[in-house]
């Protein structure tokens, strides 16, 4: 695991955050999320392994499911972007198989710390107990930017909540990626673990054990670069697979407030 990094030219480039802002969305959307039905989410029949071909039989019984929703950026085309997923769990983690069409992949920051999010990644936000609520500096929840380089990057706390801390969380998410030369879709398979609040970096902690009726907060989402600018990839869309309703315009919320995650339950 990568040692703690302070930046706050780093948090301020993502975003101008209002701490009074943040926790008014919280208080909003909790209340909506409560209302809504949770989705299920089927239980593997089968061992899966990562390796992005997805031949296992139980992946033929999860039902696929969009990734449409436009985020942030403008004139999205099909052409440019789609997607779909599938979940699955068993007693040790989540998995998810997620196929894209994307049809520019761009990389341009080596380092995970560094403006992850402005390369093509896949961004899995993970409330373990499906309890909502700000996580922007705490583990109440995580937003996992997953590279093309397969590091997995996120913020975590720090001593003073206007700063922010980023890391790397390698451990939690094992992936593998393939492109089809043929169709050019793009497959993703992952086995993602889950981590309750009391999580702290570079101690022995354990991912929870999964069983059924687990509620838990999810969504996906994907940073697509398209532009080189100066040697550098800029994030032009973020599509996201749960439909947010935004404040004053901004639906780029997930990394911030884990209320506006999808209400799911393990079945």
């Amino acid at each position: 695991m990568r040692s703690f990094k302070f930046s706050k030219a780093l948090q301020k480039s993502r975003s101008v955050i209002k701490i009074g802002f943040a926790f008014s969305i919280t208080i909003s959307a909790l209340a909506c999320s409560q209302t809504q039905v949770r989705t299920p989410i089927l239980q593997a029949t089968e061992t899966i392994t990562v390796d992005a071909i997805s031949n296992e039989k139980a992946w033929q019984l999860a039902q696929w499911r969009p990734v449409d929703q436009l985020l942030l950026g403008e004139n999205l085309e099909a052409e440019d972007f789609t997607g779909r997923y599938k979940l699955l769990w068993d007693t040790a983690a989540l998995y998810m198989l997620l196929e894209i069409t994307d049809d520019v992949l761009i990389d341009t920051h080596p380092d995970p710390l560094i403006k992850y999010w402005d390369d093509d990644c896949v961004e899995i936000f993970v409330d373990e107990d499906g309890s909502g609520g700000n996580h922007q500096f705490t583990y109440n929840a995580f937003a996992y930017h997953v590279g093309l380089d397969r590091n997995v990057s996120d913020m975590g706390p720090t001593l003073r909540s206007t700063d922010s801390t980023v890391q790397t969380y390698n451990e939690h998410i094992q992936s593998q990626w393939t492109r089809s030369p043929q169709t050019q879709v793009i497959t993703w398979e992952l086995k993602i673990s889950l981590f309750d609040d009391t999580f702290l970096p570079g101690t022995a902690a354990k991912p929870t054990k999964l069983s059924k009726n687990k509620e838990i907060g999810f969504m996906l989402a994907y940073c697509d670069a398209d532009k080189v600018l100066n040697g550098e990839s800029t994030r032009e869309h973020f599509i996201g697979s749960f439909p947010i309703e935004g404040i004053n315009g901004n639906k780029d919320l997930g990394y911030i407030d884990a209320s506006v995650f999808e209400p799911m339950i393990l079945k």
